[in-house]
């Protein structure tokens, strides 16, 4: 039966089950990719479905519930059809699913101008206007503008685990100039100033970290020191621990293990109030690697210790979206390079394999990622065959992931590996590496 205008969509819920917002969400993402559809699907979504808020969805997210559940009308899902809206409802709600067709619509404009255009193409697809015409920058930004920042956010976070981050830096910087002029003209009113600021941090973020990931240390610290002014400026304390956990990371990788232990101290004390024991698991984790870098092993162990009794809190209402790449896989991850940084390599291996076997193979990065470790670790601990066919995986998905971080990781595991190239595999493994 259908939802009326302003009662919970229970039909949606049942549909759900046991599966928590956050999950749902990744498999309506996970169904839209297998028929070739792109949505921005979130635990917020999901939430605005169910209390009924959303009404009619767009024309994508359509065709996408009606994969997953074949043989069901959108009566079915709790929609009431678009035809049997009456009356000025009936306008507001055409309204509502023509502004949603739109953004989809814009979304697909995004992704071919990320793959295909160059940096003034993407900022001109993203955000419906070139920095270099300011007569063309809008008096007042308004919802559309800020829903396109939070949509170029989305893209560059699923490019970046599909591709990785080289390919993406330089087509990134554009729509963040962009953003940040739209926040510079100011907004029609304070919710979506507010939603301006948010968005223009969390893009300084993604492009920060696409500058991370390809070796561009000082420019990822530019930009993170960017996020975190918005920030403070805006008094948003989610994105503050959102940049303070980068900060970490980047410091971490930069042999600043000091540095990165009070980044995420200051993370934690950003995120205390907002109710997510996922985001405090991840800042533990960022604060280990801290210690661990310093030699600390009793602070180190305290760190994951607090990690993981707030990661089996389980997930939240309140776990940032950003958050999505955060599970098991990654917590596995992070606590490989803690004993790795202790010289616990044998059990940096372990955990590196975990992460490996549990990541979503649709993150290719971070399968490289987490399999590129496993090779360094196992090089390391004296498995040089083990070694060398882990290293012969990474350069199988290299073949479809850019990330300097990686390749690094991997040339790395190659010198260690080389007093055993008698050895068939390891031979093979590194006259293979040699010749990419």
């Amino acid at each position: 039966m259908a939802a009326s205008p302003h009662s919970p969509n229970t039909s949606f819920r049942r549909l759900r089950g046991q599966h928590s917002p956050a999950e749902f969400a990744a498999m309506v993402r996970r169904a839209a990719k297998e028929i070739g559809e792109t949505v921005s699907c979130d635990a917020r979504y999901i939430g605005r479905v169910e209390s009924g808020e959303i009404r009619c969805p767009n024309y994508a997210y359509e065709r996408v519930f009606l994969h997953m559940f074949p043989g069901r009308a959108l009566a079915d899902l709790g929609f009431p059809p678009r035809e049997s809206v009456r009356g000025r409802s009936a306008q507001r709600e055409a309204l509502a699913c023509g502004a949603r067709l739109k953004e989809s619509k814009e979304s697909d404009v995004l992704r071919r101008a990320f793959m295909a255009g160059g940096s003034a193409t993407v900022a001109a697809a993203t955000l419906g206007l070139t920095l270099g015409d300011a007569r063309r920058t809008p008096s007042r930004a308004g919802e559309a503008e800020a829903t396109a920042v939070e949509d170029a956010v989305r893209q560059i976070r699923l490019l970046d685990d599909r591709h990785g981050a080289d390919a993406l830096y330089r087509r990134a910087a554009e729509p963040l100039r962009t953003a940040y002029a739209l926040l510079d003209a100011g907004a029609t009113r304070q919710s979506t100033e507010d939603r301006l600021h948010a968005g223009a941090g969390e893009l300084a973020i993604s492009v920060g970290w696409l500058a991370h990931d390809s070796g561009r240390f000082e420019d990822a610290r530019s930009h993170y020191a960017e996020a975190l002014a918005t920030a403070r400026v805006s008094g948003d304390a989610a994105l503050e621990a959102h940049a303070f956990s980068n900060m970490a990371f980047l410091a971490r990788d930069c042999d600043r293990p000091r540095e990165s232990v009070r980044a995420a101290q200051a993370g934690r004390r950003a995120a205390r109030s907002l109710g997510s024991p996922r985001l405090l698991a991840l800042l533990a984790l960022r604060e280990a690697g801290g210690w661990a870098g310093l030699a600390d092993r009793k602070a180190c162990e305290e760190a994951l210790a607090r990690a993981h009794t707030e990661f089996s809190r389980g997930e939240a209402g309140a776990d940032p979206e950003w958050m999505s790449f955060f599970g098991e896989a990654e917590l596995e991850s992070l606590e490989s390079r803690c004993w790795a940084s202790l010289g616990e390599h044998a059990r940096a291996a372990r955990h590196a394999r975990r992460a490996a076997d549990l990541q979503d193979p649709h993150f290719a990065r971070n399968v490289a990622l987490y399999t590129a470790e496993l090779a360094d670790n196992l090089a390391h601990a004296g498995a040089p065959d083990e070694a060398a066919w882990a290293g012969g995986r990474v350069l199988d998905l290299l073949a479809e992931v850019q990330s300097t971080r990686i390749r690094s990781m991997l040339a790395s595991t190659a010198r260690t590996l080389v007093p055993h190239q008698r050895s068939p595999r390891v031979g093979a493994f590194l006259t293979r590496h040699a010749s990419v």
